[in-house]
């Protein structure tokens, strides 16, 4: 199989990594991939949000399939162009994607189905807004977001009014995030522990994938602030078969009935963020793409061909497919810029990734470029260590022996990915 693969950061390269394990690949091409794709693909000089050169050149090269792994191309139809041109496409069509693209359309869908989730208002006048923010009976904290894509930066957690209300206008005004502000969501903070929920569906039928956690805050114990994910580990402690099930009948299922009978019928992995609050799993968002750094402990997870699989979505085969897992347990530590998730400097050379793989672990690039025979930085989360073990306290010490080999100037890692689960208590 000849395969394009969208994207350039760390999900990128970890869906690479799996994809050149197939018997099936005969070509793997990234746009743009990072240092680290090159190692799997050719990397090509054309952005993931440039949907007309995307299309061109998969026309032109005429892939037997083509893996969207971000969001934005999939909400500006990148999918829905392929298939016109008789491409297969791994990722939802643009309607079907608005369950990410539309924070708004995202709540009413869930209202509609009876899918459980936060209590909510839309408000697209800021005089209604700052009147609700305002009003003796609006209670305190609550989440304040715009209804667009943000770059996973539209959502601001209000403890008091004050900061609501400066929040709503920011957005509101098109001062913050444009027009993903213009229109907004504010709804009730929910309370418990956050958990990633995935599952593959060919518009009709559904697979669950393995399930995952991931730390979100910059610093240890929870502290700093939110991130796109510290790192990771998979099986989740926390979804046990109770709640998984509880997600599969209330969550999923509405879900992609409810995308089929509205004739958005959704094919590629519905991400299903989670809350797991004391009246059960809330849904705090839909996301349709794989998340990272979630991605790079699926991956290795999987005792099986992903490529096959993927394209088994694709053509709407999935069938009975029913995905094998090892019975491992995978950990990833990301190792970040200085500064980030602020400012943070670029260009400083990695050292210590061949000892970190001799240990056996994979070392999946999200910020990286290759500069002569050396990589150097290029982004704020700049490597997913990754590693295997027989449970997860294994898993955990290897990642970690791995981590201790690799070296960058003003380098900053969690210490503590996956501690609160090997010793059994809440985070």
């Amino acid at each position: 199989m000849k395969v394009l693969l969208v994207g350039s950061g760390g999900r990128e390269d970890a869906l690479a990594w799996a994809f050149s394990q197939s018997p099936k690949l005969t070509r793997l091409c990234c746009a743009p991939g990072n240092g680290g794709t090159s190692r799997y693909a050719d990397n090509l000089a054309i952005a993931a949000e440039d949907v007309d050169a995307l299309v061109e050149h998969a026309v032109e090269e005429r892939y037997d399939l083509v893996v969207v792994g971000p969001e934005a191309p999939l909400v500006c139809g990148l999918a829905d162009r392929l298939e016109g041109q008789g491409i297969a496409v791994f990722g939802p069509s643009a309607d079907a994607a608005q369950l990410e693209g539309s924070k708004i359309f995202s709540k009413l869908f869930m209202q509609r189905h009876g899918i459980p989730t936060a209590a909510f208002q839309v408000f697209s006048d800021p005089a209604e807004a700052r009147t609700y923010l305002r009003s003796p009976k609006t209670r305190y904290p609550l989440v304040v977001k715009a209804d667009g894509l943000a770059a996973g930066k539209g959502v601001i957690l209000a403890d008091d009014r004050e900061t609501a209300l400066a929040a709503a206008d920011g957005m509101l005004s098109g001062r913050d995030f444009g027009d993903a502000g213009r229109r907004i969501l504010v709804e009730e903070m929910l309370r418990g522990r956050e958990a990633s929920f995935f599952v593959l569906s060919d518009g009709k039928r559904f697979v669950e994938l393995a399930t995952c956690q991931d730390y979100k805050r910059a610093g240890d114990g929870d502290g700093g602030l939110n991130t796109g994910g510290m790192g990771t580990y998979s099986p989740s402690a926390w979804l046990d078969d109770v709640t998984r099930r509880t997600l599969i009948e209330k969550v999923v299922r509405p879900a992609i009935d409810g995308m089929a009978a509205e004739g958005r019928p959704y094919r590629g992995v519905l991400y299903t963020g989670v809350m797991l609050t004391e009246d059960g799993p809330q849904v705090l968002e839909f996301n349709v793409r794989f998340g990272d750094p979630e991605t790079q402990v699926l991956m290795p997870r999987l005792d099986g061909d992903w490529l096959e699989l993927l394209d088994r979505v694709a053509r709407r085969e999935l069938g009975g497919a029913e995905p094998v897992w090892k019975n491992e347990a995978t950990l990833c530590v990301v190792m970040a810029s200085g500064g980030y998730p602020g400012g943070y400097a670029k260009g400083h050379e990695i050292e210590g990734l061949e000892r970190a793989e001799a240990l056996g672990a994979i070392v999946f690039h999200a910020g990286t470029r290759r500069e002569d025979d050396a990589y150097v930085t290029s982004g704020g989360r700049v490597l997913g260590v990754t590693a295997l073990g027989q449970d997860l306290e294994t898993a955990r010490h290897n990642a970690y022996a791995a981590v201790a080999e690799i070296h960058w100037s003003d380098e900053h890692h969690r210490s503590d990915i996956a501690l609160d689960a090997v010793q059994g208590r809440e985070r």
